[in-house]
């Protein structure tokens, strides 16, 4: 019993605060053994710095300067491990009360300034955690003593911790609403100016983008970068962007470009011009430099993005025009040894397919001969020549709008090539078929597709087509509307403009070429924000009768007012007011439809947020079924069910309607985040969740965005997940499926890709649709026999182009309801891919702009943003001579320094100019 009432009168004692817990004295015990394990070295250190604290304590006031100084250099001299905190902060830590103190009770500003200096650096011992006043001390004693370059003597660490504290100060002043006039921010700004210089000097060029983003002053970094900072300083900044939200993005584009100028690297501004779509920044890059040859490279640039930028010099003129694309992309296939033409069924490989019907009759019929006519045209796009149309005579068996499609592929055979495509179908204008002339017209338009002159022939031969006389076929007018769509997309001809206008709001005319000339419109002048034809959609829209609004070709008249704002997020509320006036279910569409268009290549979170929560609305159906669910279950009369189930049916098509925007929600997801990778990768994860839970809409919509998001970028586990969805129970999904699949794999030869589906095509041998939609497919998985790409990244994928993301965003659009587009009489809507293609090759050219072969390394481009040193920007590359042709995301480098590329961007059409200073290398 004794040890027991020993145990209780301790506990009780221990209690009452006489004697220690046991681990309170345990952690004593340590402190003591800590002090203990002292060196005599660190011992003598650590009283030498009580003491000059304690001189500081005295009255005599001629021992505080001294004794500053020495506090100072001891400070400042201290060196410590990565891991242990500097001793000299270790041991006056617990002095940094007392110190406070002191400071606060001296009356000498000069002093007091000196001691705030030293409190400052102690003060990064300290944080809110140690208790409220103890918070930001850092920043606190910086701003009570000097503000200027002598801050940098404390070292890298000191003056990070110095810019954070300075960032949440800001930020605590912006939510309390203190004005950027106020002293306080001034002082803020004023010390971060000075501790921006540091960083750059001192390769953390990161940290100073970063503290003037946080300060809203990175218009100021221009004026403290030099030549060796700029190209990190600027390489961080745009890498940044997709990340930044408005007015932040814009901001720091204008700063690079601003730097870029500066520092006479002019692709780069003009790369940055081009994603900002100022026309005057453009022209102030070109007048930049004097030298022609520059000039010439910089149009080269400004061809990929379908410009309507105009110069003096005609030689420049030319090459923004596209004036010899065709000839530098022959010159590549004849290099690459692909000139033999090729037809559907070296694509289909039938003897490969394992079917019973894979040889039938039934492939015979005018459907898959028109497929044939499409794969035809896709696999030798561009090449000039062919054996299918024209030797066998194609054109006649097929029928109805088949022969009209044949015709008009023939303008993808002679793509870009504008002589040889308008001489091959001028003949076909002729025929006494009206399907045949109206495909030749659609076929001009086609094969002048970026490619313009000062004449443009084929303006003029398509706008005597253009009219709202009853007389003219509506085929041929629609034709010719689609033709002058793809030819003049991105353009902003004003002939066009003034040509295709009236019909938009001519009432005379049909809705389907209302709405395809306000699509044809929008292509023209995709990005412009253009008044003019925004107000007439508009007022068209308001004007319509409810019963044509719900016009299953009221999409694309929504989509050409939507295409205007491609990318102008900033200029976009105007006409989502406007929008709000149409008492009409359409106007969610047509809001939705404007704002992703004008998001789109963003990655903005906020807008895929609010997209997301479009998707898991529920469908008006499913609500009414809940509540005749409730109404059964309450036993109300029969008669009121059979009355709510009228009002439904009345209402099915207005709803339908209503519930479509959820269909475009699902593209604007992979519109938006298309801009950056993780927003991709994030994108198809959300897209699996939609197929489990979506409605049908949302469901149909899920294939056309993967293959949206992925366009050229062949993926396994995307092509493999579209593989599953085309055996899809609902028709309409799998057809999608099928055309995602094409979309993913579109010029890539991907052998995988081609081999599933072949066996979708053994698989729907019956089903004329779906085998229709393989074909298509086929041929674009073989686009160019391997040499195009559908993907609008360009330059580095630093370029969005708007002109080919308006074509996938048409053709996916249409695929929204397959069967009333592309698998019913409309299939040349397929055709708005057109100005998407763009050769993924790289053809060096010398002063005259002739090809010249040279040596370059091809590989796998790596992200170097932020690295130390001069870090290799490929890995895994292989050499080549040229032509070559880029896949996804590889990078070309030239092998040696013999010549001297007029663009750090090796894609498309490169200059060289020989190097002086080359010395050949004897082995």
């Amino acid at each position: 019993m004794a040890p027991a009432k020993e145990q209780e009168t301790r506990r009780a004692s221990i209690e009452q605060g006489k004697e220690p817990a046991k681990d309170e004295q345990k952690g004593k015990a340590d402190s003591k053994k800590a002090e203990e394990e002292l060196s005599e070295e660190d011992l003598q250190f650590k009283s030498e710095l009580e003491m000059l604290v304690e001189r500081l304590s005295e009255p005599n006031k001629d021992l505080y300067a001294p004794a500053l100084d020495n506090l100072k250099r001891f400070i400042r001299d201290s060196t410590s491990s990565m891991t242990a905190v500097p001793k000299p902060l270790k041991f006056l830590r617990p002095h940094y009360p007392t110190l406070t103190a002191i400071h606060s009770n001296w009356t000498d500003l000069k002093l007091k300034s000196q001691l705030a200096d030293i409190l400052s650096v102690l003060g990064m011992t300290y944080s809110e955690k140690d208790g409220e006043n103890f918070k930001r001390e850092c920043l606190k004693y910086r701003l009570l003593s000097n503000i200027d370059s002598t801050i940098s003597e404390w070292g890298h660490e000191y003056l990070r911790h110095l810019s954070l504290e300075i960032g949440e100060e800001y930020q605590e002043n912006l939510e309390n609403g203190v004005n950027r006039e106020d002293t306080h921010t001034e002082q803020l700004i004023k010390l971060s100016l000075e501790i921006v210089p540091y960083f750059l000097k001192h390769n953390a060029e990161a940290e100073a983008v970063d503290l003037l983003l946080e300060i809203e002053e990175i218009e100021k970094l221009s004026q403290f970068v030099d030549k060796n900072t700029y190209n990190r300083v600027c390489l961080y900044m745009v890498s940044c962007v997709p990340l930044l939200a408005p007015p932040d993005d814009l901001a720091f584009l204008n700063t690079a470009f601003s730097i870029y100028l500066a520092n006479d690297k002019l692709p780069q501004a003009l790369s940055l011009a081009i994603r900002l779509g100022d026309e005057s920044l453009i022209k102030s890059v070109f007048e930049a430099t004097s030298d022609e040859l520059v000039q010439k490279q910089l149009g080269f640039m400004l061809a990929r993005q379908n410009s309507c930028f105009k110069v003096d010099n005609e030689a420049v003129q030319e090459c923004i025009s596209n004036v010899k694309l065709s000839e530098y992309f022959k010159y590549l296939v004849s290099e690459l040894n692909l000139l033999k033409p090729k037809v559907p069924d070296d694509i289909y490989k039938t003897h490969l397919e394992n079917s019973l019907f894979g040889h039938s009759s039934r492939l015979e019929s005018a459907k898959q001969n028109l497929a044939a006519a499409f794969v035809n045209a896709f696999v030798n796009a561009g090449y000039g020549s062919e054996k299918l149309i024209s030797d066998e005579k194609w054109i006649y068996r097929t029928k109805g709008e088949g022969m009209l499609l044949t015709t008009a592929s023939l303008g993808l055979i002679n793509l870009w090539d504008a002589n040889e495509g308008l001489q091959t179908l001028d003949k076909y204008l002729y025929s006494e078929q009206s399907e045949v002339r109206a495909g030749a017209l659609l076929g001009m338009g086609i094969s002048t597709t970026s490619v313009h002159d000062e004449v443009d022939p084929t303006l003029l031969l398509l706008q005597d087509y253009i009219s709202s006389d009853s007389n003219i076929d509506s085929k041929m007018i629609i034709s010719a509307i689609t033709g002058i769509g793809i030819a003049f997309a991105g353009s902003e001809n004003d002939e066009v403009m003034n040509l295709l206008l009236p019909l938009v709001s001519e009432p005379s005319v049909s809705v389907e070429i209302q709405a395809l000339s306000a699509l044809a419109l929008g292509h023209v002048f995709v990005g412009t924000c253009n008044g003019d034809i925004t107000s007439t959609i508009l007022q068209t829209l308001l004007e319509k009768e409810t019963s044509d609004l719900t016009s299953k070709w009221i999409r694309f008249m929504s989509l050409g007012l939507g295409l205007l704002y491609m990318g102008k997020y900033d200029q976009v509320d105007d006409v989502l007011e406007t929008i709000d006036a149409i008492d009409h279910p359409i106007s969610k569409t047509l809001k939705v439809l404007v704002n992703i268009c004008s998001y789109a290549g963003t990655g903005n979170v906020l807008q895929i947020q609010s997209l997301l929560q479009m998707c898991t609305v529920k469908p008006k159906e499913e609500k009414e079924e809940d509540e005749e669910e409730e109404e059964k279950d309450k036993k109300e009369g029969e008669d009121s069910n059979k009355e709510k189930k009228e009002n439904s049916e009345e209402e099915s098509p207005e709803t339908q309607e209503d519930e479509s925007y959820q269909g475009y929600a699902v593209l604007g997801l992979a519109l938006i985040s298309m801009g950056e990778e993780i927003g991709q990768e994030m994108s198809l994860r959300h897209f699996g969740h939609l197929m489990h839970y979506g409605t049908p809409l949302i469901k149909r919509a899920v294939p056309l965005a993967m293959g949206l998001v992925s366009s050229s970028n062949a993926q396994m586990k995307v092509f493999d997940t579209l593989s599953r969805y085309s055996h899809d129970q609902d028709l309409d999904v799998a057809y999608n499926a099928i055309f995602g699949m094409g979309l993913v794999g579109a010029g890539t030869n991907n052998a995988r890709l081609a081999q599933l589906l072949r066996q979708l095509a053994s698989y729907y041998v019956n089903d004329q649709n779906a085998l229709f939609m393989t074909r298509i497919s086929q041929g674009l998985v073989h686009l160019g026999k391997g040499t195009f790409t559908l993907s609008p990244f360009n330059t580095d994928r630093q370029i969005l182009s708007k002109v080919s993301l308006a074509s996938l965003l048409t053709v996916t659009i249409a695929l929204l309801d397959p069967t009333s587009f592309i698998l019913d009489q409309h299939s040349s809507l397929l055709y708005y891919l057109t100005p998407a293609i763009k050769p993924r090759m790289l053809v060096t050219v010398d002063e005259e702009l002739k090809p010249l072969k040279v040596n370059v390394r091809v590989g796998q481009a790596v992200d170097v943003v932020g690295q130390a040193g001069k870090p290799k920007t490929i890995t895994g590359w292989v050499t080549h001579s040229t032509p070559v042709l880029l896949g996804f995301g590889e990078r070309a480098e030239l092998e040696n320094d013999e010549y001297i590329p007029l663009t750090n961007f090796l894609e498309g059409v490169v200059i060289l100019k020989k190097n002086p200073d080359y010395m050949e290398v004897e082995n």
